[in-house]
């Protein structure tokens, strides 16, 4: 598995990706839009924070983050379903971990309530810190 760094021109490949793996929480909550769940991602895509996530040659998912000085935040991480329950956001934890570690800061976050990556960020160790109306924030101390 490798991580490789996005550019501009992959911003429509990724917000698919983010569209397929984010429909069924989405659907649950009564929040999926098909142009609003991509659009939300190009309105804010940042290539130099955006790493690909390839796996056998295959793009597999993608996360973000941002370094904001007292913390790493991990504004986005989507695996593909297809690829999903095979240890591959496991292996982006682990790596993003390494960096706060390094930094000696948290790594924190937020999750669409009602999804299933709340399961997915408790059993990696990930504290609830707080709550929005759609959103629960979960906070790594490293």
């Amino acid at each position: 598995m490798h991580f490789i760094q996005a550019n501009q021109d992959e911003g429509s490949r990724l917000a698919e990706i983010r569209a397929i793996a984010m429909k069924p929480g989405l659907e649950a909550v009564g929040r999926y839009d098909e142009r609003r769940v991509r659009n939300r991602f190009l309105d804010t895509f940042m290539p130099a924070d955006t790493w690909k996530i390839v796996l056998n040659h295959i793009l597999v998912g993608f996360f973000a983050y941002r370094d904001n000085h007292d913390h790493l935040y991990l504004d986005h991480l989507y695996i593909h379903p297809d690829f999903q329950n095979q240890k591959i956001g496991r292996a982006v934890i682990a790596h993003l971990s390494r960096a706060a570690a390094e930094k000696m800061i948290p790594l924190r976050l937020g999750a669409l309530r009602n999804s299933p990556a709340n399961h997915f960020y408790l059993s990696n160790g990930f504290k609830k810190i707080g709550e929005g109306e759609f959103d629960i924030f979960y906070e790594l101390i490293v």
